[in-house]
């Protein structure tokens, strides 16, 4: 019988997932589907549940369900617990009525940083711009850095999450506070989604700096910003398809091979 997978959020139509994934299970010989699921912004907890009744295996999580899906598990894995992350962006279904939840962003996102970009995040001084799902899912892969500043238009919710950094040096800023250059900015905002500009002044970004924006498929306006400013600039598309590998891996016991798959991506 064809397993079912699929990846919930609102919006949802531009995601690659179901393309990612069904390459990972051409590449893997899987007998597998895997589809884009539109959830009300208050059914959350439905479209899951509607998930489990016909039978999925299991399910990704995008904005702005993150939160929610940690919430809806009764069983979580250690990176899903991370520095208090609250945040789940991969659900295990067992036939015991187990939601077993996992965050694969983290290690997606390092392994582009470090392994498709080429820098590394030992020793820098990183700047996350946003706390919220998208923030807590990848701080427990900033391992290494010298500090971290989060900042945020609350500062409360910055400093909130400021308070689960443990290992290395953090503060919370506003985004208007921002007043001098980082090694490494990673926009965990969804302003890409809605064609925003961020309040944030040009002399964050150093000539050596990488600015990463976790959204793809688009250039958005910090992507431009940082450009301009003369930073190295890099999307989230890698970032995608490396967590959608570790889910797969969770799911399936098999690890595709990425770089194709997002060599592939690139060229659509």
């Amino acid at each position: 019988m064809t397993d079912k997978y699929a990846v919930i959020g609102n919006p949802i139509a531009h995601s690659k997932s179901p393309q990612i994934h069904s390459e990972f299970a051409r590449q893997t010989n899987q007998d597998m589907i895997y589809e884009a699921i539109l959830a009300p912004l208050d059914g959350f907890e439905k479209a899951v549940g509607d998930l489990i009744a016909q039978g999925y295996k299991g399910a990704n999580v995008t904005v702005p369900f993150k939160f929610e899906a940690f919430n809806t598990c009764n069983s979580l894995s250690a990176s899903a617990m991370a520095m208090g992350s609250k945040a789940v962006n991969t659900l295990s279904f067992f036939t015991n009525s187990t939601i077993h939840g996992d965050n694969t962003d983290g290690i997606g996102l390092r392994r582009d940083i470090e392994q498709n970009i080429g820098v590394t995040i030992e020793k820098k001084h990183i700047l996350i711009l946003g706390a919220g799902g998208a923030a807590y899912g990848v701080m427990s892969s900033l391992a290494g850095a010298s500090s971290i500043t989060i900042a945020n238009r609350t500062y409360e919710k910055a400093l909130q999450l400021v308070m689960e950094i443990k290992d290395c040096e953090a503060k919370a800023s506003t985004f208007e506070s921002l007043e001098k250059p980082y090694d490494l900015i990673i926009n965990a905002t969804s302003t890409g989604l809605t064609d925003t500009v961020l309040p944030i002044s040009d002399i964050i970004f150093s000539k050596n700096c990488l600015a990463y924006d976790m959204m793809y498929g688009r250039e958005t306006h910090f992507m431009k910003q940082a450009h301009a400013a003369g930073a190295k600039v890099a999307d989230g598309l890698g970032m995608l398809v490396e967590q959608a590998a570790e889910a797969f891996y969770i799911w399936r016991g098999v690890r595709p091979e990425t770089a194709p798959v997002i060599k592939m991506l690139r060229n659509l």
